[in-house]
């Protein structure tokens, strides 16, 4: 190379050296997302995914409904997801995404806001991961931009009871908007509108909840007395944490865009066909149609062997128009007046707040059958859904009920009859887990793959990953 060409090659390659980064970014390329908007995308993609969950898995779990074909989740092989029963990325997906929100609220003044909602968010979202799964990834889950990538599995306790878990982080939430006096409105909030004091009922409703999902471990009463002595929950409908599905795409819930043999996979429980038959439930109409060939409600019982068994699908009752045709009288649900009334019905009855049990339940009864949009039959509460029903018992009067307003919540329905085996569940007709309910999802095989060693000590901590090793709070 001549000494002119080496000249130009080097004066070449310097400003290449130096110019490269700013010449190859987009100047039109936001670095970082606006609070807002991944705001609005946590809450929107948690939602509808959530309660696609609880229409394919969580709903079989719970008996609320039975799988026709794809069914070995239904059959309890639930390291084998079909055509739902993976809500692990769900979590982590949305997780690490509300941390950016939170984070950048407590970096910058001008999203301050944004500091109590996404606390809230945190301790909602931890919390149902971890009642699922037992043990999980937590305190450094979210550091992977710092380099951790293989975070350690934290224990269930600690997550709900540490500082900066569950309860914590629900606390501090409260106190962040509480304490908030700027002028800056919170957007991207499609739960509330920007409604602070709405996150602050939100919040409390949750620590209701949660403090009596692990009353069997600590005592909760004084706390729980108190916040039912302030009264600042969600007590109406008008207050719940959801937002609601349209009737197009893309916000029509999930199920009415798919084809009509997904749809058509599921149907009427026995379990669930039982239940409200026995409580003569108008909602039975609301959650499915009559079988086509006869007329009536008919389900089958969970977990069938579709190899042996053949479900004729005219015999069967389908999901109701609200899950297809008009899902613009669905919500995706996170928190509700009437699971917060139970919730507190049931702590009455059990001695853990001095308050009117028989009150709240019926409270509960009507909001729910109102969340529903079905009018509640008169005379409902003086037959077999009576609080002191003498073939029952008021603490299973109060889950029942609330297992039957929670289908498509996600998983709730299945988490609460673990925690108090209520509604009696029928047995599984072909399990594949030695004909035993499961008391808790299985880690998925990718931490396996992605995160040996933590997952090896988790594995190890749940005889194998095994679906039957109850999680900390559900003691026998």
């Amino acid at each position: 190379m001549t000494p002119f060409l080496s000249c130009i090659f080097l004066l070449i390659l310097s400003s290449c050296s130096n110019d490269f980064e700013e010449i190859n970014t987009n100047p039109n390329d936001p670095v970082s997302v606006q609070p807002s908007l991944l705001l609005r995308q946590v809450i929107y993609d948690f939602g509808e995914q959530m309660s696609y969950e609880g229409f394919v898995a969580g709903d079989l779990l719970s008996q609320h409904r039975t799988a026709l074909d794809f069914n070995l989740f239904d059959r309890h092989a639930l390291k084998s997801p079909q055509l739902g029963g993976n809500p692990w990325p769900i979590f982590y997906t949305n997780l690490r995404d509300n941390e950016i929100i939170l984070n950048r609220s407590q970096e910058s003044e001008t999203f301050a806001v944004y500091e109590g909602p996404a606390l809230i968010l945190k301790a909602y979202m931890s919390a149902g991961l971890t009642d699922l799964f037992g043990d999980v990834p937590y305190s450094e889950a979210f550091n992977g931009i710092n380099g951790t990538v293989t975070p350690a599995y934290d224990a269930q306790e600690d997550i709900y009871l540490a500082e900066g878990g569950i309860l914590d982080n629900l606390n501090k939430g409260i106190e962040a908007i509480e304490t908030y006096d700027d002028v800056i409105a919170l957007e991207g909030d499609i739960l509330f509108n920007g409604n602070l004091d709405n996150w602050v009922r939100f919040a409390n409703s949750l620590k209701i909840k949660h403090l009596l999902r692990i009353s069997d471990r600590i005592d909760v009463g004084a706390e729980l007395q108190a916040i039912f002595n302030e009264g600042n929950y969600i007590t109406d409908n008008s207050q719940n944490a959801v937002f609601n599905f349209s009737n197009t795409e893309p916000n029509s819930f999930r199920l009415a865009q798919l084809r009509v043999g997904d749809f058509n996979n599921f149907v009427l429980s026995e379990t669930m066909e039982n239940i409200l038959v026995d409580l003569d439930d108008a909602r039975l109409s609301t959650f499915f149609r009559p079988a086509t060939s006869t007329g009536e409600f008919d389900g089958l019982i969970n977990g069938i062997d579709a190899t042996s068994s053949a479900a004729v699908l005219g015999d069967l009752s389908l999901a109701g128009t609200a899950f297809r045709e008009d899902t613009s009288v669905l919500d995706a649900n996170f928190m509700t007046a009437w699971e917060t009334t139970f919730a507190l019905a049931e702590a009455a009855q059990r001695g853990l707040i001095t308050a009117d049990a028989e009150g709240l339940y019926e409270t509960g009864v009507a909001q729910a059958f109102d969340y529903w949009q079905t009018d509640m039959p008169d005379g409902y509460l003086d037959g077999n859904a009576s609080f002191n029903n003498p073939d029952s018992s008021p603490l299973e009067q109060i889950i029942t009920q609330k297992w039957i307003a929670n289908i498509i919540n996600g998983y709730e329905g299945w988490v609460e009859y673990r925690r108090t085996g209520f509604p009696e569940f029928m047995n599984v007709q072909a399990s594949l887990n030695e004909g035993l309910i499961p008391v808790r999802m299985p880690y998925p095989s990718e931490e396996e793959a992605l995160n040996a060693d933590n997952y090896q000590t988790a594995f190890n901590a749940t005889d194998g990953n095994s679906l039957n090793v109850r999680v900390w709070w559900d003691v026998e």
